[in-house]
């Protein structure tokens, strides 16, 4: 894989488009990528995994916030790279997922992350789905997002943990690495299969436990087989048969004495049965002849009161019509009472007389009828009245009417005066506003001039406090610099002064020296009092690259700030705050009211016209208004001349008008109730005349039917229920004769004599004894039954359930130290799992790669060890890693490395595992890939060796980036990629 071009456009740090031409910067097969903290170094590298993966390494992929925070409103966050991955030249463009805001209102809406790939080899179809892209890519590059960002963008942090980890955690990162999954699904199907076969051995073996059981319980003994469940179950089956056997024999006997006393029970009960109805029968017949001259009198009862029936229809017939002859009595007398209150009806009632008679229809109609035509005479002039009414009520409406009329037709003519002084002040009013718009353009560039220089000179303010503490700071850290630079060259002087002592410490008896070459030492130098060592040198090289980095660091926030504040300058034209605050204010104050006044513009050109409309329509309403003031002059004489007629006529009928009502109410109600009066006495003469007709016919039934008279007639009446009660009587005395005498002429009974005895219950008490033996007996043959079946049941199933144990046994026994070996445990002498060992495996192979390289660094002093043995504690193995020392010969922990070494150590591992990782993928050519951090801990020997690593990968056609701090590298790598961080965003600088 070999990188061409990245475009990064609102992409974390960068807020503009910032293009690295990598065809260019990595000529030379290796170059620096450099610059300030937080500058966005590790966003280039995000930029290249986001194009192919469409996600970043680390937790920053958790942020989820992608967008520049520096970019402009509405800017779209784009990657776009062009690469050969594979001998496939392509272009992927990435836009992440970001909040952009609302096109219309307030607030902010989701953008969906897009993606489009383009093959530039001319072949292949293009694609824009994120995840076809994704395993294209994944396919041609032949590793997962993970490998890549382990193995192309070498992070040495976590390959210094890697180093110093245990083998839990470097497990952990080599199964990111290596694809381990089909290992741990052995691992993992050896694990499910013991459980399932465990499960299954115990579920049998309960099985065979609780058929023991139910054995035991059915042959009623406490649980606990012997170690033969089978043969056990066979004896208690044997013991069960004979029980039933015994059980069954006893029951036969107990049945056939209980057939013998239920016979003999039978025969007793019949015998006494036939005494009790034999005695009976007897008492029946002598208690009937006993009442017999009862039953003879109820007889004569009943037929005279058969004879009284008739007569007692026509009887209450009779009384029923005289008390309803007494009611219209008493209603003609109340029809009456409404006429005694008036003379007129006085009269009425004095020609009628106290008694209803047949003269009343010829006296009451004729003065009923009097009172009626009045009282139609009346109801015409009522309809009069109501009239009047209404038309007083409609002359005084109209006198309203003619009142709100005046007044309108009087505002009217008032408006109509007023109309000429309203337009010309109206015109006046236009022009005005036609004068401000026209100004509004200017009086707004006036007010955005005022207020940008305003800003700029707030800003300005503060910016010049801050530029004068840089500048103030940079003078400070360039004196820190030359002071550290000066103890640099001060220790570096000293301990080259006492190099002899330090070379003359690491002198050993009969050892050469290694500048001389001889094995005696007569007189080694002795350090001075002030010789610095290697450390003192380190130390005081490490301060003055702390100075020169800061240094650099505020010279460039000096000149980037000296540029803002040149353009805040020129924005402001140099004026005091106080002056253009001013400004601006009268500026905005000139714009808001011209604005004001123009924005009335079409309102007052509307009020305008409308008033040229109104004259129109105000003439219009005048005339309108003279016309219905003479409509209503002409319909109130109208109606005053009607009223006039009406009161007149009610005076000439009445006398008043007042008394036109109660005339009308009296001679109404006198007619009514002379009405109701003949009703009433007519009705009362009919129903006294029918109530006399049927008096006589009830006299007339009751000697028909037998009686003396009348009054007996009433007397032998008897009620239906009485009635029903003699028949009751006389048909259950026929009845029980019939019975008894049927009952003693049945010959069974016949042949009785009355002397003969029957003792049901001695009998019956023998069947009861009886029934209970044969219950008893029953009941133990049943149980016996049952618990031999149930001991046969449960002993064949428990024979199977054992015969089907003994397989699963000897499989599980298997599958189990299986299934420990696999995992590490039981007979595994390494106590390694699958998965560990392949991972030992790879980790081996790593380590023999990166042992090369680290010799090289090292000038050949170390190597890494792998390690398969078991941790302490009772820890697992396999993936141990540790440093063989060349000077001393021993193998030792890499926690005892120095920074330094820790730092070959991690960038030998790291390309190790590169190495591996690549081959894994197919010996796929990784041509780019980036190193970062960490040169800042070597000395200059050892970053001599790393750099020849680094030479001898750019000699293989690769193209090495380098993130580094260290001052010593731009000098050593001519081809630079600077990041300039800076208050808007970054940006980048190419240098080669």
């Amino acid at each position: 894989m070999r990188l061409h071009h990245l475009e990064i456009t609102a992409f974390g740090p960068f807020a503009d488009t910032v293009e690295i031409d990598f065809d260019e910067l990595g000529a030379d097969g290796l170059f620096l990528l450099h610059g300030q903290t937080g500058a966005g170094k590790t966003s280039i590298l995000d930029a290249v995994a986001f194009a192919l993966y469409g996600t970043v390494p680390g937790a920053r992929s958790e942020g989820r916030r992608l967008l520049s925070d520096h970019a402009r409103v509405g800017a779209v966050p784009t990657v776009r790279l062009e690469a050969t991955i594979a001998g496939r030249r392509l272009a992927i463009e990435r836009s992440p997922e970001f909040e952009r805001p609302k096109k219309r209102g307030t607030g902010t809406i989701k953008q969906q992350a897009k993606a489009n790939l383009t093959w530039l080899d001319g072949s292949g179809e293009n694609l824009s789905r994120a995840q076809e892209i994704g395993d294209v890519v994944k396919s041609l590059l032949g590793m997962s997002a993970e490998q890549f960002f382990q193995v192309v963008l070498l992070p040495q942090g976590d390959f210094a943990r890697f180093l110093r980890a245990n083998s839990e955690e470097r497990g952990r990162l080599l199964e990111r690495l290596f694809d381990t999954t089909r290992f741990g699904d052995v691992e993992q199907w050896f694990r499910d299969r013991r459980g399932a076969g465990m499960k299954l051995l115990a579920e049998q073996q309960k099985k065979v436990e609780v058929l023991a059981a139910k054995v035991a319980a059915s042959a009623g003994i406490e649980a606990g087989a012997d170690a033969d469940p089978v043969e056990w179950a066979g004896r208690l089956l044997a013991e069960a048969a004979e029980s039933r056997d015994d059980a069954a024999a006893a029951l036969a006997r107990v049945r056939a004495v209980d057939e013998v006393n239920r016979r003999r029970l039978d025969e007793t009960v019949a015998l006494a049965d036939r005494l009790r109805r034999r005695r009976d029968a007897l008492n029946i017949l002598a208690e009937l002849e006993q009442t017999q001259t009862q039953r003879v009198a109820v007889t004569a009862e009943r037929d005279a009161a058969h004879r009284a029936v008739s007569v007692a229809v026509v009887d209450r017939e009779a009384a029923r019509l005289a008390r309803e002859a007494d009611a219209a009595v008493a209603r003609a007398e109340t029809a009456a009472a409404p006429l005694r209150n008036d003379d007129e009806g006085r009269e009425l009632l004095q020609a009628v007389g106290p008694m209803s008679s047949a003269a009343d229809r010829d006296i009451i109609r004729p003065r009923c009828e009097e009172w009626s035509s009045e009282a139609a005479r009346l109801d015409v002039l009522l309809d009069r009245r109501r009239r009047l009414t209404e038309l007083e009520n409609e002359r005084e409406k109209f006198a309203g009417r003619r009142r709100a009329l005046t007044d309108e037709r009087r505002q009217v003519i008032d408006e109509r005066a007023a109309l000429p002084e309203r337009s010309t002040a109206a015109a006046d009013a236009v022009a005005e506003a036609e004068r401000a718009a026209a100004m509004l353009p200017g009086l707004s560039t006036a007010r955005d001039r005022a207020a940008d220089a305003l800003d700029a000179a707030t800003e300005l303010a503060s910016r010049r406090n801050e530029l004068e503490r840089l500048e103030a700071r940079v003078l400070q850290l360039h004196s820190e610099y030359n002071d550290a630079r000066d103890a640099h060259l001060d220790v570096r002087q000293r301990r080259i002064d006492g190099m002899a002592a330090e070379l003359a410490a690491r002198l050993t008896d009969g050892e050469p020296c290694m500048v001389c070459g001889s094995t005696e030492h007569p007189e080694p130098a002795r350090p001075a009092p002030d010789t610095a060592t290697k450390a003192d040198e380190e130390r005081a090289h490490a301060a003055e690259q702390r100075s020169a980095t800061a240094l650099s660091e505020a010279r460039e926030a000096v000149t980037e700030l000296s540029g803002i504040v040149a353009v805040l300058r020129q924005r402001c034209g140099d004026a005091e705050l106080a002056e253009l605050t001013t400004a601006h204010a009268e500026a905005v104050r000139a714009h808001n009211e011209a604005a004001t006044v123009a924005g009335r513009l079409d309102h007052l050109r509307a009020t305008v016209e409308d008033l040229r409309k109104l004259d129109t329509v105000l003439a219009e309403q005048e005339k309108r208004l003279d016309a219905e003031l003479s409509e209503l002059a002409r319909e109130d004489a109208v109606r005053a001349a009607e009223i006039t007629e009406i009161r007149e006529r009610i005076v000439e009928a009445v006398g008043d008008l007042d008394l036109l009502a109660p005339r009308r109410r009296t001679v109404a109600a006198l007619s009514a109730a002379a009405t109701a009066l003949l009703d009433a006495r007519t009705a009362a003469l009919q129903a006294r005349t029918a109530a006399d007709e049927r008096a006589a016919d009830a006299r007339t039934a009751a000697a028909e039917a037998g009686f003396t008279d009348l009054d007996s007639a009433r007397a032998a009446v008897r009620t239906p229920e009485r009635l029903a009660e003699i028949d009751r009587v006389l048909r259950a005395a026929d009845d029980e004769r019939a019975v008894a005498t049927s009952t003693l002429n049945d010959p069974a009974i016949a042949a009785l004599t009355g002397d003969e005895v029957a003792d049901v219950t001695a009998a019956r008490a023998a069947v009861d004894d009886g029934a209970a033996a044969v219950e008893a007996a029953l009941s133990a043959a049943t149980e016996a039954e049952r618990r031999h079946l149930d001991i046969e049941n449960y002993s064949r199933r428990l024979e199977r359930a054992c015969a089907e144990l003994v397989p699963l046994l000897d499989e599980h026994a298997e599958l189990s130290a299986l299934a420990d070996v696999v995992a590490g445990m039981g007979s595994n002498a390494k106590k390694m799992s699958l998965r560990s060992y392949v991972l030992a495996a790879r980790l081996e192979e790593v380590a023999d790669a990166a042992s090369e390289r680290l010799r090289r660094m090292s000038g050949g002093r170390y190597e890494f060890v792998h390690s398969d043995a078991a941790e302490s504690r009772g820890r697992r193995g396999g993936l141990g890693l540790d440093i063989h020392d060349e000077y001393t010969g021993a193998v030792r922990s890499t926690k005892t490395l120095s920074g330094g070494e820790s730092f070959q150590a991690s960038l030998a591992l790291a390309l190790g595992l590169a190495d591996v990782v690549a081959a894994e993928a197919g010996g796929l050519v990784l041509d780019t890939m980036f190193i970062d951090e960490g040169f800042g801990s070597l000395d200059a020997d050892a970053l001599e060796a790393v750099m020849g690593v680094l030479d001898e990968l750019r000699a293989g056609g690769r193209v090495v980036g380098v993130v580094s701090h260290v001052d010593e590298m731009r000098q050593r790598i001519p081809s630079r990629l600077h990041v300039i961080r800076g208050r808007s965003g970054s940006t980048v600088r190419v240098a080669s």
